[in-house]
């Protein structure tokens, strides 16, 4: 079976895995963020925390608890790296830095994932058990419930009210992710990977000599990893290590992880607002963008650079062979489309346009399916321009799910759309006006740029891959790119919550002959647009200075 066969079959049982689990996922979610019961351990944890569940909050104390919530996270996860030398499990690790210990607090906090450290080489089991993967969950958990709180906002009528922020984190939690990672954990686990709490090891190698090897509860944090699209690895190898990620089974099983909650999103939108067409064009347009970047990784990665690349098996190098390039690739336009960062494969090895694929990705907004609950409320705010554009074409006040799009609207979602631009670019241009970071770059030039554009990219966008190459364990890298993380996380938040109040405000309006149908193609065409233009416009000056020049220039 050629190389290209088989990328096209795993392609297809992809797609046929995520179609299978579309409607049931989909329908289920919407009933656990519409039901008015509560489970019995949901109600201990509200009285553990003190929280009243039943409470119905407007945008501004909902936000509220989103920003107290991570507030304390972060915190938390800070306080505990910092006493980690302390604690039990540590397996003999020191304390973290205070810089890498405030990198690493934002970047999970933020579902971002981003790491500058080797975690086999800096993490006990206490850190990664107790913190990063708690993290794992409760973060994916505000993602969708901010993702249901917008939802809510369109779904609903002249009431400010969005729902329980409390009962829709603990929801998100108990209800979705711990059911779907107990079984997925149990699945990685039956393909190889590790589940244990063992310590080092030293193993003999091949040729002589030894080495280390830790022990870890690996299959259990790598399942949250990808279903909640966070991204950070229990090794620094992410998802290229064996532990975590150990045969070809295993890797679509995780590409699958990645997609199915922000795909099975949109019809739970489509059945929160009645209308599942209109969860059928969300999905259409996730879907088109989704396959069209799968197919363009693959032609250039497949393609290499001559007849020389070709016949020396593509583009091999900083991939593994289990994997092989059509695994690579799905897996590189998977987390990069989403917020995961996790990766099977080096990106800074990929053809130079390849590489500039992966980043144009997480400069869409990741909305494509995008991330956990981010991906779904970032796609929205996208619809929420294309049908401005629409109504200023035709001249007519755009409406979207009966609602009006006005000035307060449209000035939300224009605020959303330029926070993570302007921090990419802002910081990216610093770090080459200061002498000190571009010290950090492994490579000059085209590719050399690409590496700094790439982290800051990752890091607003709350994706966490690393283009790799760039060190940055540096107290400039881990301090710009933490703030980044946290800014380009909970600054979209605010203008998400925002308009979700001013639209759940409104008196809908009934649609007439002249209303935009949004259900329909035409629709979708024109949200494909407006997300490739608004990159374009916004990020091809820097792509053309990075990834653009690289491929011409090969």
């Amino acid at each position: 079976m050629s190389p290209v066969l088989a990328g096209v079959l795993q392609l297809l049982a992809l797609v046929v895995a995520l179609g299978l689990s579309y409607r049931p996922l989909g329908d289920h979610m919407a009933k656990v963020y519409s039901s008015e019961k509560h489970l019995r351990p949901e109600k201990w944890i509200y009285k553990a925390i003190g929280a009243n569940p039943s409470v119905e909050m407007r945008w501004p104390a909902y936000l509220r608890g989103v920003l107290a919530f991570s507030a304390v996270s972060v915190l938390f996860l800070y306080l505990l790296q910092r006493v980690q030398g302390s604690l039990p499990g540590s397996l003999g690790f020191v304390s973290i830095d205070p810089d890498q210990a405030f990198n690493t607090a934002a970047s999970f906090v933020a579902n971002t994932n981003w790491q500058s450290y080797y975690g086999e080489q800096a993490m006990g089991h206490v850190v990664q058990t107790g913190g990063l993967a708690v993290q794992n969950f409760v973060s994916a958990a505000v993602g969708m419930a901010v993702a249901v709180a917008l939802v809510r906002g369109f779904a609903r009528s002249r009431t400010g009210e969005l729902g329980n922020f409390w009962a829709d984190l603990v929801r998100g939690v108990v209800r979705i992710l711990l059911p779907m990672a107990v079984i997925g954990a149990l699945v990685l686990v039956a393909c190889g990977a590790i589940q244990n709490f063992s310590g080092i090891h030293e193993v003999g190698q091949f040729g002589g000599g030894t080495q280390q090897w830790n022990g870890g509860a690996v299959a259990s944090q790598e399942v949250i990893k990808e279903l909640g699209t966070n991204g950070g690895g229990y090794f620094n190898a992410n998802s290229a290590h064996p532990f975590e990620n150990p045969t070809g089974l295993s890797n679509l099983f995780e590409i699958y992880l990645i997609l199915v909650i922000p795909f099975a999103l949109t019809r739970t939108f489509g059945r929160m607002v009645g209308s599942l067409r209109q969860g059928y064009a969300i999905l259409g347009t996730m879907a088109a963008i989704w396959i069209g970047f799968t197919a363009l990784m693959m032609w250039t990665e497949f393609a290499g650079n001559g007849p020389a690349f070709e016949l020396a098996g593509g583009a091999m190098e900083g991939k593994e062979t289990r994997f092989g390039i059509a695994g690579s690739s799905l897996f590189s336009v998977a987390t990069t489309l989403t917020s995961t960062g996790a990766v099977n494969s080096f990106h800074s090895s990929y053809t130079g346009f390849g590489g500039g694929i992966t980043m144009l990705g997480m400069q869409l907004g990741e909305i494509a399916p995008g991330g956990v609950g981010s991906g779904l409320y970032g796609m929205l705010i996208m619809a929420v321009i294309a049908v401005f554009i629409a109504g200023l074409m035709v001249g007519r006040t755009p409406e979207y799910l009966g609602k009006k799009i006005g000035t307060r609207e449209i000035k939300f979602a224009a605020c959303y759309i330029l926070v993570t631009p302007a921090l990419v670019l802002c910081f990216t241009a610093a770090s080459f006006v200061l002498d000190t970071p571009s010290h950090s770059m492994t490579n000059s030039g085209a590719h050399g740029f690409s590496e700094i554009l790439y982290a800051f990219t990752s890091g607003a966008n709350n994706n966490g891959s690393a283009f790799a190459g760039l060190n940055a364990d540096t107290q400039w890298f881990n301090s710009t790119i933490g703030i980044a993380m946290l800014l380009g996380r909970f600054l979209p938040m605010v203008f998400v919550l925002a308009l979700a109040g001013s639209l759940a405000e409104q008196t809908p309006v009934p649609e007439t002959a002249g209303t935009l149908r949004t259900e329909k193609p035409l629709f979708t065409g024109l949200l494909v647009g407006t997300i490739m233009i608004i990159a374009g416009l916004t990020y091809f000056p820097a792509l053309a200075l990075g990834p653009l020049a690289e491929g011409l220039a090969a």
